[in-house]
């Protein structure tokens, strides 16, 4: 008998960010991910599914061209406005996509293209 290989699962995000602290405030303090621990020059954190995203302070060069991690959050305009509160900006301004969902292009600190979708 043959094994079925195992569907790979996504384990991590690593984000570079020249501000350990302005990253934290945006990606804890906005969208609400745990901080699982912090170390000099990095930080844990974990989506509300399990995922995690490290944050690793270096310097960054942004894209619009790279990945795009999307979040999935209650209250969309809320969140925009807190994002841009912690020191983020807006691309894209939430509003209904042709596929179907309300989302939200915003840049962080450093300038990474992020993605928020409204729960329904």
């Amino acid at each position: 008998m043959t094994a079925t290989p195992a569907t790979p699962a996504l384990h991590r995000l690593v984000l570079s960010a020249s501000s350990l602290s302005d990253a934290l405030a945006l990606y804890a303090g906005v969208l609400g991910l745990t901080v699982e621990r912090t170390t000099d020059g990095f930080a844990w954190l974990r989506t509300a599914d399990g995922v995690e995203l490290m944050v690793h302070e270096r310097p960054a060069v942004a894209s619009d061209a790279a990945v795009a991690p999307t979040f999935a959050l209650p209250a969309l305009d809320a969140a925009v406005d807190r994002w841009v509160a912690a020191g983020g900006a807006v691309v894209d301004a939430p509003a209904v996509q042709p596929w179907g969902e309300r989302m939200a292009v915003v840049r962080d600190a450093d300038g990474h293209i992020v993605c928020l979708v409204e729960q329904p």
